[in-house]
């Protein structure tokens, strides 16, 4: 499949759907009324190809590509290494 655009980050929150995963990313927001930072999140659905399978609690790096479904704009391309 042809990516393009952003690279993300992300751990995996749920598998349930055929082929698809929703992958959670955190980061801080930074609100200058308070001169503090909060945080925020964002899920992202991502095709699952079958040669990756990657499962809950997995983190994954994600790629932009072209529509594959109303709400599926990126596909996974590579789990991260377990330490």
């Amino acid at each position: 499949m042809s990516v393009r655009g952003r690279i993300l980050d992300g751990v995996v929150v749920s598998d349930h759907m055929r082929g698809t995963i929703v992958v959670r990313r955190d980061y801080h927001h930074y609100v200058p009324k308070y001169e503090r930072y909060e945080r925020r999140h964002r899920r992202i659905m991502a095709h699952n190809p079958p040669c990756i399978e990657a499962q809950v609690n997995d983190t994954v790096r994600i790629m932009e590509c072209r529509p594959l479904s109303k709400s599926v704009a990126f596909v996974v391309i590579e789990k991260a290494e377990e330490t």
